[in-house]
This record gives C-alpha cells, sequence and structure tokens, in this order.
C-alpha cells in the first residue's frame, strides 16, 4: 500500500499539495494494536503527522502547513450542505491535551515561530557534554546524551504579551531583519534616546528606519521562550558582556550546577546549546542532577491536591538536619525519583543524630567524672602522640578514613556516599570503641589512660564536627560550642566562634595503620559471629562460657587477632579462646552452593543432574575444587567460579547441645553453649578482685599494704555475687590478700581509705577500702 495513491473525500488544498499529497506513506508510530492500523495525517496539528510530511517531501522545512482553523480556533472553510445531514452525529471520546491548572481542553496548531539552529553543532554539543562530568554518570551518558544526539532546532518564540521581547526588528516582507545586540545599538538606530525598560510596552512602538528603501522595520511580536532565558543566566547575571567581563571570564564555566532530572531537556540542554553557540564549550565542569520528590503514593507533590505533609511541619518536628541528612542519603542524590516518607526523617533521628549525641553526652559526663577525680578540666590536647591503646588508635584511624572520602566524594560531587559511611563511624564510635573503652574512661586504669581515652574520644567527636558540619549544620555547630570549652586559646587558630568558620581537617597521615584497621576487622567478625550464636540460644553476654574456638586456613588471619584476645573474652565473656588452622582439629569441612540461575544458563539442560548431585559431592572433593578450580559433579565439568564454597565445622556426634558454630565465608568459630556453675562463679568472683585492685590502685596503695574490704549491698542484692566470692575464697585471697566482708563488720573506730559504688552483672553495690 504505500504510495498508493487517492482521491480526497474533499477538494481543499489539492490545488497546491495535488502532486505531493493524497498518498499513503508507513511510519513505525502507526500500529494495528489500537484502531484499524490506518491514521490521517494533518501536518498543522500533529508533531508526528509534521514529521513525516517533511520526511517524505509533502512539505518542505521553510513552509507553513495547511492549516483550516484560525488564531481564534475558528474554521477558516465552511461547508454548506443545504440543511440536509451528511453524517451521523453521536457522542466519541477522544484522548486529549488538557492545560495542567485550569483542565482546558486543547488542541495543537502549527504556527510560525522563530528557531535557533541546533542541528549544524550536534556533535559539538556531544563532544562538549563528554567533557563534563555528571553525577551520576549515566544520566549525562545516556539520557542526556541521546537527547543531544537527537536534537532538533530549538523554537525559541512564544506569542505571548508578557516575556522578554525578541530584539528582532523586521520589514513588512521580512527580507530585511537586524538583531539588536544592545540598548546603545538600538538607540542608535531607531534615534530614540533614554531606553532604560526592555519591555514590550516600552519598545514596540519603536522603529528603524530600513537600508535598503523598505520603509521602516518593526519590532517582531514574539517574546522569547522563558527556557532562553534561563540558558542565559551565567551571563545575565552579570549583565556581561556590558560589564564584570573580567568576572565572568574567571568563573566561567561553572564549577557545578545542579537542578532535578527533569532539565535534561530543559535547562541542562538550554545552557549547553546557548554556551556552545557563543563560546564552544560547555557552560558546567560538574553537574549534579536529582531525582524528584514524589508524595508517598508516587504521584507527583500537588499542592491542590495536597498529597504531601508540610515542609516546615517536618522540619519543625523532626529538624532541618535529619531532613537534609534523609534527603541527601536518598535515591534523589542519585538521579533517581523519592517518595517521600515522614517515617524515612525519623529514622535518621534513631540511627544517626540519637547515637551521635549519645556519644557526646558521654563524653562531657565522663570530662566531668576526670575533673571530680583529679581536681582539674580536661583539657584537649591537638598535639598529642599518638596513642599506644591499639582501640584509640583504630578510631583515630578510622576518622581520618572518613576525612579522605568525605575530601575525595565531595570534589567528585557524590553527596550520596557520606552517609553510610557517617553511619558506620558512629557505630565504631558507640558500639565499639566507647563500648569496650568504658573502663578507661571512668577512670580505673589510672589517670595518664584515662586522659588518653578521653583525649581519643574527643578527637573523634571534634573530627565529626568540622568534617560533618556541612550535612548536619546545626547540630555540630551546637556541638561545637559546647567542646569549644575543652580547647585551649590559640591566637593563630584564627575566628573559632563557630565551626562553620573553621577549616575543613586535613588528614593526619600518621594516624592512618591498614594494619590496625584490618585487625580489628578481623576482631569485630569474631565478636559479631560469637554474639549471634548466643542469641540464637539465648544466652545472655552475663553468662559466662567456656571456650570460644577461631578458626582460619590463614595463619596471618588469626595472628592479627590474637593480640587483641582480651578484648574479645571480655566482650564475649568467655574463659579460654583456640586459635587454629588446623581442619582436623577443628574438624572443617567444605560444601558447595551454586546460583542456580546464573548457573541455569550454562548447563542448560544439565542443570538438573547437578542440582540434584551437588549434595552428595563430598567435602574432600569440595576442598579439592578450592585448590584446582576444577570438579566433575554427577560427570558435568565445572571450573571456578561455577561454585561458591562454603566452610563449616562439622561437630562431634551427639554435641549438639554443647557446640555451635557460625561462619561469615571467612573465619569459622565454634562456641561452647553449655553453661558451667563453676564458670558462672568464677567469673563473678574475678570480677570482684578486678575492682578490689583497682580501688587499691586509686587509694595508692602498695602490694604489701595491708587493708580490710567491705561490701554493702542493697536489700535483697548481692547473693550471687557473695555466694561466688565464698565459692572462689582460694582465688579471692591469693589474688587480693583476704575476703571482701559485709559492711556491717566493719569496726566503728575503722578509718576508711576509700569507698566507691561499683557494679557487677548489673547489680550495683558499694565497695570500701579500711584499716582498724
Amino acid at each position: 500500500m504505500k504510495d498508493w495513491r487517492y482521491v480526497p473525500l474533499f477538494e481543499y488544498f489539492t490545488e497546491k499539495f495535488e502532486d505531493k499529497a493524497f498518498r499513503v506513506l508507513v511510519d513505525t508510530y502507526v500500529t494495528d494494536a489500537d484502531g484499524t492500523g490506518i491514521v490521517h495525517q494533518a501536518p498543522a496539528f500533529g508533531e508526528d503527522d509534521y514529521r513525516i510530511a517533511i520526511s517524505h517531501g509533502v512539505l518542505r522545512p521553510d513552509e507553513l502547513p495547511p492549516c483550516p482553523i484560525d488564531d481564534k480556533g475558528h474554521f477558516t472553510i465552511i461547508l454548506s450542505a443545504g440543511g440536509i445531514c451528511l453524517f451521523l452525529i453521536k457522542d466519541a471520546t477522544m484522548a486529549n491535551k488538557h492545560t495542567e491548572r485550569s483542565g482546558t481542553p486543547l488542541i495543537y496548531r502549527a504556527i510560525p515561530a522563530w528557531f535557533i539552529k541546533v542541528t549544524p553543532i550536534v556533535d559539538q554539543l556531544v563532544a562538549n557534554n563528554e567533557e563534563t562530568r555528571w553525577v551520576p554518570q549515566s544520566v549525562g551518558d545516556n539520557r542526556f546524551g541521546n537527547w543531544l544526539a537527537n536534537a532538533r532546532d530549538w523554537n525559541v518564540s512564544r506569542n505571548r504579551y508578557w516575556g522578554t521581547p525578541i530584539p528582532l526588528w523586521v520589514s513588512e516582507d521580512y527580507e530585511e531583519i537586524v538583531c539588536i545586540g544592545s540598548v546603545a545599538e538600538l538607540e542608535e538606530l531607531s534615534g530614540v534616546k533614554g531606553i532604560t525598560d526592555l519591555h514590550r510596552d516600552k519598545i514596540d512602538h519603536i522603529t528603524i528606519p530600513s537600508k535598503q528603501g523598505k520603509g521602516v522595520l518593526k519590532r517582531i511580536e514574539e517574546v522569547f521562550d522563558c527556557w532562553f532565558e534561563s540558558g542565559s543566566m551565567p551571563y545575565a547575571q552579570v549583565h556581561y558582556p556590558f560589564e564584570n567581563k573580567e568576572k565572568f571570564e574567571g568563573t566561567f564555566p561553572a564549577d557545578f550546577v545542579s537542578e532535578g532530572i527533569d532539565q535534561t531537556r530543559g535547562w541542562f540542554y538550554t545552557l549547553l546549546v546557548l554556551s556552545t553557540h557563543l563560546f564552544g564549550t560547555a557552560p558546567w565542569k560538574n553537574l549534579i542532577v536529582t531525582g524528584l520528590v514524589l508524595a508517598a503514593d508516587g504521584k507527583k507533590m500537588s499542592k491542590s491536591l495536597k498529597n504531601y505533609p508540610d515542609p516546615n511541619l517536618i522540619i519543625d518536628q523532626y529538624g532541618a538536619d535529619a531532613t537534609r541528612m534523609f534527603l541527601v542519603n536518598s535515591p534523589i542524590v542519585r538521579g533517581d525519583n523519592l517518595r517521600f516518607r515522614e517515617e524515612g526523617v525519623r529514622e535518621v533521628i534513631s540511627r544517626v543524630l540519637l547515637p551521635w549525641l549519645n556519644s557526646f553526652r558521654f563524653f562531657l559526663g565522663h570530662a566531668a567524672l576526670y575533673k571530680k577525680a583529679h581536681g582539674e578540666e580536661f583539657v584537649y590536647n591537638a598535639q598529642a602522640p599518638l596513642p599506644n591503646n591499639v582501640m584509640d588508635r583504630w578510631i583515630l584511624a578510622r576518622c581520618q578514613s572518613l576525612i579522605k572520602l568525605v575530601k575525595e566524594e565531595m570534589a567528585a560531587y557524590r553527596l550520596y556516599t557520606i552517609i553510610p559511611r557517617l553511619l558506620d563511624l558512629i557505630d565504631e564510635l558507640t558500639n565499639w570503641y566507647i563500648r569496650f573503652n568504658r573502663k578507661r574512661l571512668k577512670g580505673e586504669d589510672g589517670k595518664e589512660d584515662t586522659y588518653a581515652a578521653l583525649n581519643t574520644l574527643f578527637e573523634a567527636l571534634f573530627t565529626l564536627c568540622r568534617t560533618m558540619s556541612s550535612y548536619t549544620p546545626f547540630l555540630t555547630e551546637s556541638l561545637y560550642q559546647s567542646l569549644r570549652k575543652f580547647i585551649p586559646e590559640d591566637p593563630s587558630a584564627g575566628d573559632v566562634r563557630s565551626v562553620h568558620f573553621l577549616s575543613f581537617p586535613e588528614v593526619k597521615h600518621a594516624y592512618f595503620d591498614e594494619d590496625i584497621e584490618r585487625q580489628v576487622k578481623r576482631m569485630q567478625a569474631v565478636i559479631e559471629l560469637s554474639r549471634n550464636i548466643r542469641e540464637r540460644n539465648n544466652i545472655s553476654l552475663k553468662v559466662p562460657l567456656k571456650e570460644l574456638l577461631v578458626f582460619h586456613a590463614d595463619p596471618s588471619y588469626l595472628a592479627d587477632i590474637q593480640p587483641l584476645e582480651r578484648y574479645i573474652k571480655s566482650e564475649l565473656n568467655v574463659r579460654d579462646i583456640v586459635f587454629t588452622s588446623d581442619e582436623d582439629q577443628s574438624g572443617v569441612r567444605y560444601k558447595a552452593v551454586a546460583d542456580w540461575g546464573v548457573l541455569g544458563k550454562k548447563l542448560r539442560k544439565d542443570l538438573a543432574r547437578v542440582r540434584n548431585a551437588l549434595p552428595k559431592v563430598s567435602s574432600a572433593e569440595i576442598k579439592e575444587y578450592v585448590q584446582t578450580g576444577k570438579i566433575g559433579v554427577d560427570g558435568i565439568q565445572l571450573v571456578e567460579g561455577d561454585l561458591t564454597v562454603q566452610r563449616y565445622l562439622e561437630l562431634p556426634e551427639g554435641s549438639e547441645a554443647k557446640y555451635a558454630t557460625h561462619t561469615d565465608n571467612d573465619v569459622v568459630i565454634r562456641l561452647e553453649i553449655q553453661i558451667h556453675d563453676d564458670l558462672q562463679n568464677e567469673w563473678l568472683a574475678r570480677e570482684m578482685t578486678n575492682r578490689v585492685q583497682k580501688l587499691r590502685k586509686k587509694a595508692g596503695l602498695q602490694a604489701v599494704d595491708e587493708v580490710d574490704v567491705f561490701y554493702a549491698f542493697g536489700e535483697g542484692l548481692g547473693a550471687d555475687i557473695v555466694a561466688a566470692v565464698e565459692h572462689c575464697s582460694d582465688l579471692v585471697v591469693k589474688t587480693v590478700g583476704g575476703l571482701p566482708r559485709d559492711v556491717k563488720t566493719r569496726k566503728s573506730n575503722a578509718t576508711v581509705l576509700i569507698e566507691e559504688e561499683q557494679e557487677i552483672a548489673d547489680v550495683k553495690f558499694t565497695l570500701s577500702l579500711a584499716r582498724s
């Protein structure tokens, strides 16, 4: 049927278009999915219709399409039927455009317009865009890149009254066109002086004498598309080139611009088109494109629908910092859309801000405790030597990693990578550093070590304040004002009244220690696996367990965590730890699993055979697969990467009630979960002797100094602790020289050397040293 010709029902436009129109054309946009698969073409009323008319030679690009409707929407041709009804009249529904605000029905209609040539510079647009960095890059390469590759000439004229007048003065036949470049030029060519307002009502009456004898030139009626003005922003905002030429040239192209993803066809595009035409370059170096914030149901936020919470109420209830962090950590900064949920903002408070604030309050409390114990204020020492304590060095190294990451990611305009790392550091600070150093921070290891721990904690909090000040400006300012009083005055420091006046912290390379970071990470893996076993078996951390076995095939892995054994024992409340790389001693076995979806594409019809046979493959065969990268499963050969190998510990028969195992597919552990009363007693007794020894040290006693130890428990409390101390009396006497006794037995004339509140197994009591 292509190019079949037909006789039109009506003779309108036949005289002009008879040779070119009234024939069958084909195009991919018409399918048989809807209707008959045959569509009439009206180039004056449809974009596809117009495109097809141009591409098939029905119209020239500079030719107006035939249109039977005038500017008021009235038909220009009336068919008279002499009162006879020629057609069946009935209602029909057709999808058509409506105005977004009022819902008024619209029709498309082609009209004369002014265009900026874009097609000749498409290759340059693409090349200029490739020289810039987009975040995310995929939007610049794909969505925007594809749009540029198919760019068409840009219609910049609008038939409105309000707007920036297009500065074209033309003759009546449009053969003479003058484009005005400045007020001075308009005054010179028109002879009109004192022009200060460039709106239509002030300049439309101005004429310019023709240089070709065509009378006077008048300004065209159209105004600029507002996107032309937006795209002119870099120049218009500084009145370039009439003023600030050096300022503009020193700041162009811009370091970065940012807008929503809908601007790929709007502002980003017009900026690039104008900049390429004017300067041959892109107007930005970096571009952050954000997704759109939608209502919770996924619809566009609408004032009329009121389908979103009031932002002011959200900020009033949760704070600007929580709202900001929620948005920075959301899909919108990766160019994806976000369904806004109030719960997400609330979660930022519980997961980020409250733990951060609690660690700050913990510091303040222990700084006050330090002052009470030693009679002097804690003062931060930024030049303190690198601590010897492993956990101090570890948290300082982690802080430097955050500083380095924030610098690198901010330089790359990747905002969304920061919050996850901040979450990690807050978790490391609260659940690892503070948790593991509570006794040190309380002062149980002496003044010097307490100061070192406090200085480290302060350094971490101060680093967080400065590093995250642009993300949480209000919280960091509040915290900084409290931290300031611990920082000695330094005349060379400049203006330190606000955290926002401070320089971004520099990375202290001396604090980096990859070995310690690796050691602690491996220790954390062992602890978390063991905690998981306790949780699965409902065994509280307060209950001491006998033995933990840690297996890893690489002896260097075990060598990393062995120096941290005391932390593992203390955190897991386990008496003995066995580190081994001996598979036979620990009962290590191998098994393999597969991603059947991936493997199925390779094996096809043999997949079922492998799936059925794999559970029957022996541990020795799987181990050999690890070493050689090859294995036969029911005659099917598999190679390295086809299977995922997992190590596990095989428990002796009948020992399931005594042991439990766990692995992260790297390190494997076995924890004895059988509870022993003697271990509980020994643990309580050791905790008591530990408290006594630290109290002796605080009192300044030497090993040879003899004193009596007394305890005072609340009504009905401490029976288990007292019984454990008596049960392990030999151990207690050997360690501290005597058994602690009830304070009621203390003589009235005894001299109390020191008395402090203590806590063991969540039981608080008073412990005192006295001489009779």
